[in-house]
């Protein structure tokens, strides 16, 4: 189940990421952020409640919750500023990029993960990994030579600085989320987690965007922004919910949710008409081809 549940994500993080890219087109990133976590947070919403109140909304469905103590809500907290950190600079990196770029690159995460494992949990890559972690490399390589094309180049690019950025801290996340969700309910993590990154967003707009927003981008209004807030925090539930189940691997979620970057590719050619897509086609490949032999040195 736990397998269906992260090709389900996948698909979803594929729409989210074509929603982001809709929403920040000409648009300012920060109050774009805030809101999305604003609509994730009442999505959520009514299970705090339930949960904190003791109604019992939701008892007998995947929706139940219960009260977090302080030790369980201090985890959530370092989880959603770990979470805004990854979205923040990933927000900027697609808004200037063209997502035919970010989604491979966002694809290599997988391999973050598993080098993460190793460092940190002492876990030992075996050959096929390894023939992934090596596929994945060759594939960044190939895909900064192509994006030369589209004048964007690695080594001098802002944007490609920050889309990297989100990569890291987005593989810290999900070595965090396998750590925390063998403690604490998935629900209440996802509800909790939405409502203090409002809270943080809240204090970062106040602070960065507000008092500059008249000589910086302007805000519109986008239908594409509640569309964001919807498709994660399906694909996250999703996600959570299979790292629930007691033989889910983190690197193998990790893994086929970076298969979402089939989904945001199409995107990019079918509604962004991104130029340049067939030598970038050639390094999805290898990045997809380093996703399976991952998959088959993590089974």
């Amino acid at each position: 189940m736990w397998l269906t549940l992260a090709f389900v994500s996948a698909a979803l993080l594929g729409l989210y990421d074509a929603a982001k890219k809709t929403a920040l087109t000409d648009n300012a990133v920060l109050p774009v952020l805030l809101l999305n976590t604003l609509f994730s947070t009442l999505i959520f919403l009514p299970t705090i409640l339930s949960a904190e109140g003791g109604w019992g909304w939701f008892d007998g469905t995947v929706l139940a919750s219960t009260p977090g103590s302080a030790h369980a809500h201090g985890l959530v907290v370092l989880k959603s500023a770990i979470v805004l950190a990854s979205w923040i600079f990933g927000y900027f990196g697609i808004k200037h990029l063209p997502i035919t770029i970010v989604g491979p690159i966002n694809a290599t995460r997988p391999v973050m993960v598993l080098v993460g494992a190793m460092l940190v949990f002492g876990e030992r890559l075996n050959l096929y990994q390894w023939i992934g972690v090596g596929l994945a490399l060759v594939s960044l390589f190939m895909l900064s030579r192509s994006s030369r094309r589209e004048g964007v180049d690695f080594a001098h690019n802002l944007w490609i600085v920050f889309v990297a950025l989100a990569a890291v801290t987005g593989a810290m996340s999900g070595l965090y989320d396998k750590f925390i969700m063998s403690r604490l309910d998935a629900v209440f993590v996802q509800g909790w987690y939405n409502l203090y990154q409002l809270l943080m967003m809240s204090v970062v707009v106040a602070v960065l965007w507000w008092p500059r927003r008249r000589s910086t981008t302007p805000f519109h209004w986008s239908w594409a922004i509640p569309l964001i807030s919807v498709f994660l925090s399906l694909a996250d539930f999703a996600y959570l919910m299979a790292l629930r189940e007691a033989d889910a691997m983190i690197s193998v979620v990790s893994m086929i949710r970076r298969g979402s970057v089939v989904v945001s590719f199409a995107c990019g050619a079918l509604l962004f008409h991104e130029r340049n897509l067939r030598s970038k086609a050639v390094d999805l490949a290898f990045i997809l081809a380093g996703m399976v032999f991952l998959w088959l040195g993590s089974r």
